[in-house]
């Protein structure tokens, strides 16, 4: 079993970059003919990149040869957050189809899904915050606002082995607030959109790379 780590924007850029690193520079000891040089570097090079776990970009590291079919059933949410659970399901559904060869099954129910499928990825929104990060100094009312989701999931086969869990994903994102009253409450579902769809891409990652 795998545990994932939860990763912001930042984090996950930072990670990005760390698991791509150009390979260390080879030296090529003095005294040796060219074709020998040459091919003491190729093996050298083959030993370096095959013990660091060094991969090019654009390489993807699959799931089990028996997960063709993975089920997404919608979210649990545990907030109050109206629809949030169908948004970042959404994101996650749509991640794995552009990105990926595996055939998702998706919908409410989640037990028929589950049945038909290899392998299912269960997700739970934990808590949704907002809070104000910047106020306007002739009104004193919010500017902009700070929203933060958490989330857990899991992706198991169909004997219940764990594949890929997080229990504590952390998410953030900010928007700008409209003095416009009657548009107030429809600006957080922009920001709502971005937030699933940083988290979707983050999931996906770390589900393809760290298994």
């Amino acid at each position: 079993m795998k545990l994932g780590r939860a990763l912001g924007r930042e984090n996950f850029s930072r990670h990005f970059l760390a698991r791509h690193m150009t390979p260390p520079t080879l030296v090529i000891p003095s005294g040796r003919k060219p074709a020998r040089n040459l091919l003491f570097s190729a093996m050298l090079l083959l030993l370096v990149t095959a013990g660091c776990g060094y991969h090019t970009v654009g390489h993807s590291v699959q799931l089990p040869a028996n997960v063709k079919t993975i089920a997404v059933p919608t979210f649990k949410n545990e907030t109050n957050t109206y629809r949030i659970e169908q948004m970042l399901t959404n994101s996650v559904v749509r991640e794995f189809t552009t990105r990926t060869h595996y055939h998702i099954l998706n919908g409410s129910n989640g037990n028929d899904a589950s049945d038909a499928a290899d392998a299912t990825l269960h997700g739970t929104v934990l808590s949704t915050s907002a809070s104000p990060l910047t106020y306007n100094s002739a009104t004193g009312q919010a500017a902009s606002v700070l929203i933060v989701v958490s989330m857990k999931v899991s992706l198991a086969d169909r004997q219940g082995k764990v594949i890929y869990q997080n229990p504590s994903y952390l998410f953030r994102e900010q928007y700008e607030v409209s003095q416009d009253l009657a548009s107030f409450f429809e600006e957080d579902s922009p920001a709502f959109r971005r937030l699933s769809q940083d988290f979707a891409r983050t999931l996906v990652s770390n589900i393809l790379e760290d298994y």
